[in-house]
């Protein structure tokens, strides 16, 4: 075999090495977030992305500051950093679980924050590992980082697809397995073609393989926060788990006990002296808990259902069609089986939860799942909603999601698509007329919840043509759960009486209806001031706007650029939480926000303790001159492409989770397309190279396809809805794949300049570029939250263009680079 030949083949061997660890340290990403979903919440998301990229930047740093000896050694550093990853992936997720960690207590507790930035730099090593192994294949094989640095980024892509279809085959335990087999895997054919392979080496592949698949089950096992709904359950006594399963979109419990019977009936009014049939649990994701009902037929046995306040849109219409949006565990289905509704369309997000419910639940609820009168959709509400052609009597959304953690303000990150002011306004355009929209949430004290809905309601109503929304509204609240009513036509005379009677006979508090007097609220489930009365009286005010940002929390509407429902945090009540510190005052406290700004926080700290003052401290060994301009302008042009790339990538993360209908699901095939796209570009980026100013086409095409975008997405995303999901997942990544392309170009024509200029700086560069990712994904879900995905994109744009005029200056400057 010629010389030729046998380096090609050497060649493609790294790049499937590199391409393969990339994949796995992708998909472990993407893992981390649904297994953090599991034993925490949701929130830990975009710190997930954060402590990722930390491990990439601190990689660079050791590269800069021993590439002589580790390029010297690259046929040992490389296969071991790879096997690194395969052994700390699933060894530093084990080790976290056993961090005493809790958000909850973030503020209260100072031993807290150690503790996050502990869990933070741990789950960090990993993705050190394999940054390091990628990162020194770039710097080994400069002539070949377009190639390489391709190879990176489409195996990335794969992975973050591969993940998803792996974890509707097996548990997300048993995923990180996988894995991390696949990465030691990748490394097979790298030392097949050796001709003097490390035999110590391949020794210890084959003993981390092996050690991984005969790990003791006990160190799989997850971990979950006792302060999550499914541990509190399993310390009642007699309380078992009789089935559970999994899939990407959640993690299913199910609890049984005889000995204390689960009563499960929220919001059930103080007055009810009725006997609830016997229940199961259901629990996704250890949290969210929602009951199985046993039914035998008989409609008087449903009599629990009238005494809640979610019962009250039945009293004043008796619906011909009901339209049930987040159906679950079938506790709406119920309750219309009681009001003996003809027709309900039902909608459901988890088909597999369907599946079970319908195999294995459906004789315990008396045939519920399989009625003749319920047709079953599998779907988003909103996705549904938007592409039927059938107006509804009803629409009802009820609690969907945990009295536990929604009170704590767990939910405050979640992207919710299900309560903007543009899903009010497609669920009010599907009413007939005299039709009623009921929606039923936890009540919150102080009062935030119902008023933010309230407020959504008014600007729909406002939205939809409606001048007079005040006589459209009924809002009422018991001791743990309120229901807001939105009517298509005016609130009568009689269904007022009707609804008085209704309150009155359970002892629930009407805050609102068309014409009320304060004496005729807070009488029940009493509240100090301000009553929620007073607020909503407010709310349909002219002076509503600065009502509302006087209020003590943040209760502007949501809408789809901002579609942050939960996020109720305002900076204006800090001093007075932290006047109560060490006296209670949780109330107060919306604790996923604190724990993103402590994410934020530890973010920027750790990459500056670990990437930032190692780069300036060290400066002179890395090649790094501080006084010269080309120096400084490519730090700032990698620095501009570290921010740049992630806000983008994230803002259509975001935006995209409204069709994709899950944020796994968004994050799959965004960073698929994102990464493959960007990795033919790199491959393609010397093209642009051979011209003068040639990074400005990358870059102008970002500017333009972005700004494009936002001029038509919401035109696409009204489409979108209409469409199935595996429609709506290839649209998606046709979108993205435009924009990826150009993305995939700026990196590594930057990476071409240094290798002209100086070649110690590759690494030096990944660092810089590391840090600002580091803080990147934290800093854009800030600007998300406060200023709307718009502004977040339109920044990444701005970030661009000063990455090409930082390149060009050092063109300017540099006349032999442009040779």
């Amino acid at each position: 075999m010629t010389s030729f030949a046998t380096t090609a083949i050497k060649t493609a061997a790294l790049s499937f090495a590199v391409a393969l660890l990339s994949a796995s340290s992708l998909a472990y990403e993407v893992l981390l977030m649904r297994l953090f979903s599991i034993i925490q919440w949701h929130h830990f998301a975009y710190m997930i992305i954060s402590m990722a990229l930390l491990g990439f930047g601190v990689s660079g740093l050791i590269l800069a500051l021993l590439r002589g000896r580790l390029v010297s050694r690259f046929d040992r550093i490389f296969p071991a950093a790879v096997l690194g990853f395969g052994v700390s992936a699933p060894g530093c997720f084990w080790l976290a679980q056993r961090i005493p960690f809790n958000p909850s207590e973030i503020f209260w507790s100072p031993q807290q924050l150690p503790l996050l930035f502990l869990l933070y730099l741990l789950l960090a090593i990993p993705f050190f590992f394999a940054a390091s192994a990628i990162g020194l294949a770039l710097y080994r094989y400069p002539e070949r980082i377009s190639g390489i640095y391709a190879a990176d980024l489409t195996g990335a892509g794969l992975g973050s697809l591969a993940v998803i279809g792996l974890l509707f085959l097996i548990p997300p335990e048993r995923a990180l397995i996988v894995l991390s087999l696949a990465a030691i895997l990748g490394l097979m054919p790298f030392y097949c073609l050796d001709t003097k392979p490390d035999r110590w080496m391949l020794v210890a592949c084959f003993l981390a393989a092996g050690a991984l698949l005969w790990v003791p089950e006990q160190w799989q096992s997850l971990h979950i926060s006792p302060y999550k709904e499914l541990p509190q359950a399993l310390l009642i006594p007699g309380t078992k788990v009789v089935d559970h399963f999994s899939s990407p979109i959640g993690y299913v419990h199910v609890t049984e006990n005889d000995e204390i019977p689960l009563r499960h009936a929220p919001g059930l009014s103080l007055n009810a002296d009725v006997t609830l049939p016997p229940q199961r649990a259901l629990f996704i994701d250890a949290d969210n808990m929602s009951a199985i009902t046993r039914f035998d037929g008989n409609p008087a046995s449903l009599s629990y259902l009238d005494q809640t306040t979610s019962a009250l849109p039945f009293h004043l219409r008796k619906p011909e069609h009901l339209l049930i949006l987040g159906a679950g565990t079938g506790s709406d289905l119920l309750q219309a089986r009681f009001f003996d509704i003809k027709t309900v369309d039902a909608v459901e997000l988890n088909s597999r939860l369907l599946d079970y419910l319908r195999e294995r639940q459906n004789a315990f609820s008396g045939g519920l799942f399989s009625a003749d009168n319920i047709r079953w959709h599998i779907g988003e509400a909103r996705g549904f909603v938007s592409a039927s052609r059938e107006p509804f009597d009803m629409i009802e959304i009820s609690l969907l999601d945990a009295f536990g953690a929604s009170s704590a303000g767990l939910y405050a990150l979640s992207e919710n698509y299900l309560y903007t002011v543009e899903a009010l306004q497609g669920y009010l355009e599907h009413l007939k007329p005299q039709g009623y929209l009921a929606i039923t949430r936890w009540i919150k004290m102080p009062p935030r919840d119902h008023l933010k809905l309230f407020a959504t309601a008014v600007a729909a109503l406002k939205n939809t043509g409606h001048s007079d929304p005040e006589r459209r509204l009924i809002l009422i609240r018991g001791w743990q759960t309120g229901t807001l009513l939105v009517k298509s036509g005016v609130v009568t005379p009689a269904k007022i009486d009707a609804l008085k009677t209704f309150c009155e006979a359970r002892s629930f508090d009407v805050d609102y209806y068309p014409g009320m007097t304060e004496a005729e609220t807070n009488l029940y489930n009493m509240v100090p001031e301000p009553t929620p009365y007073h607020a909503v009286k407010a709310l349909l005010s002219p002076l509503s706007e600065s009502y509302m940002g006087g209020y003590k929390f943040d209760i502007h509407p949501a809408t789809d650029d901002k579609p942050y429902f939960f996020k109720f945090f305002k900076w204006s009540t800090l001093p007075e939480i932290a006047s109560l510190y060490g006296q209670g005052g949780l109330s107060l406290l919306e604790s996923g926000y604190i724990v993103l700004i402590a994410g934020a926080l530890q973010a920027f700290l750790a990459g500056a303790l670990f990437i930032g003052l190692p780069l300036w401290k060290w400066q002179d060994k890395l090649g790094f001159q501080p006084r010269s301009g080309s120096s400084l302008r490519l730090s700032a042009y990698f620095f501009c492409l570290g921010l740049a790339f992630l806000f983008i990538e994230i803002a259509f993360i975001q935006k995209f989770i409204l069709f994709l209908h899950h944020p796994v699901y968004s994050v799959a095939a965004v960073l698929n397309t994102f990464l493959i796209a960007a990795g033919v570009g790199s491959f393609l980026s010397p093209w642009c190279g051979r011209y003068e100013n040639g990074h400005w086409y990358p870059i102008l095409g970002i500017a333009v396809t972005a700004l494009l975008y936002l001029g038509l997405l919401e035109t696409l995303t009204a489409y979108l809805l209409h469409q199935p999901s595996w429609f709506n997942a290839g649209i998606s990544m046709l979108l993205t794949a435009p924009l990826g392309f150009f993305m995939g170009m700026p990196f590594p024509l930057g990476l071409t300049r240094i290798h002209r200029l100086n070649p110690a700086w590759i690494p030096w560069a990944w660092g810089v570029n590391g840090f600002a990712s580091v803080i990147s994904t934290m800093l854009a879900t800030l600007i998300a939250m406060h200023w709307g995905f718009n502004i977040l994109i339109l920044a990444a744009i701005g970030l661009y263009l000063l990455a090409g005029l930082c390149l060009s200056a050092v063109d300017r400057h540099s006349p032999k680079l442009n040779t």
